[in-house]
């Protein structure tokens, strides 16, 4: 096939519409089928063989763009029966635990996926990300969203209360999105290699307080960083620039660590709490 053909939507085909308004469908391409959407209908045959990147219009002359969907596109339309980790978290979660092709990856907390989802379209072709989840409706929601996005080949589900630990040893990154991901430290530790990065969700202040507490009572781990990501997004206006009326705030506090092999009773960990209370 040429680099033309590539460039043109087929049938099976995931593409995104972008309306001028922002509206956005994600949608398979499947012949006979319709997209209804707020301003007229789309029949599937029209779409396809269409170039990425034109528009084509809807029975009432609206026009919408054909793009393909992005990471970020992805994680939004999954079908969610839970609170997600919104984008603006995952970017900033993919860098500090350096998910990067090939990495072993082990998360906690499955949901409806969309972390997870994010997680395994960068480790490919050769990484593996492990999700633990207790519900089996969770597992069995966020299997049909990584078979729609088609990234089940890395992705390996688990079902299981995780107090037992993890099966899997010197993973390169680690993170929980659990209520009370303190009570996890251990297993988390014995998870991750020597130097691997630790990461965890929580809604509220007291977990974090909770979690650094159980950090500093093991003396296992460095480098912990507490951080909320605020994103606020502008009007494309260039004559009237300013904030959009609503903007996502506070989602959650993210919480981000290494592991480390060390003796509690010696250097480096102690001259870490050391510094900081002179600091204080």
């Amino acid at each position: 096939m040429d680099t033309h053909s590539l460039n043109r939507t087929r049938a099976g085909d995931h593409v995104l519409l972008l309306s001028p308004d922002d509206k956005r469908y994600l949608v398979r391409l499947t012949p006979g089928a319709r997209l209804d959407t707020h301003r007229g209908y789309i029949t599937h045959d029209a779409l396809i063989d269409q170039l990425f990147g034109s528009a084509i219009k809807t029975q009432l002359g609206h026009a919408f763009l054909i793009v393909h969907p992005s990471t970020s596109d992805w994680v939004m339309h999954i079908k969610r029966a839970s609170q997600i980790i919104y984008p603006k978290e995952i970017g900033y979660i993919v860098l500090q635990l350096n998910i990067v092709p090939g990495a072993r990856v082990i998360e906690a907390g499955t949901g409806s996926g969309g972390l997870t989802l994010a997680l395994a379209r960068l480790v490919r072709p050769n990484g593996k990300i492990y999700t633990y989840e207790e519900r089996d409706d969770m597992l069995a929601r966020a299997q049909k969203n990584f078979a729609r996005a088609g990234v089940l080949d890395v992705i390996e589900m688990k079902q299981r209360d995780i107090r037992a630990g993890f099966d899997e040893k010197n993973v390169d990154a680690l993170f929980l999105d659990v209520r009370e991901p303190w009570l996890f430290l251990a297993q988390a530790h014995a998870a991750l290699k020597g130097g691997g990065f630790f990461g965890a969700l929580v809604p509220t202040t007291n977990q974090i307080s909770a979690l650094l507490d159980e950090m500093n009572l093991r003396a296992d781990w460095t480098d912990i960083q507490v951080v909320e990501i605020l994103l606020r997004g502008y009007k494309p206006v260039a004559e009237r620039l300013r904030p959009v009326d609503r903007m996502v705030a506070h989602t959650g506090y993210l919480i981000f660590a290494r592991a480390i092999r060390t003796n509690p009773e010696t250097t480096f960990q102690n001259q870490i709490k050391l510094s900081a209370s002179e600091e204080a």
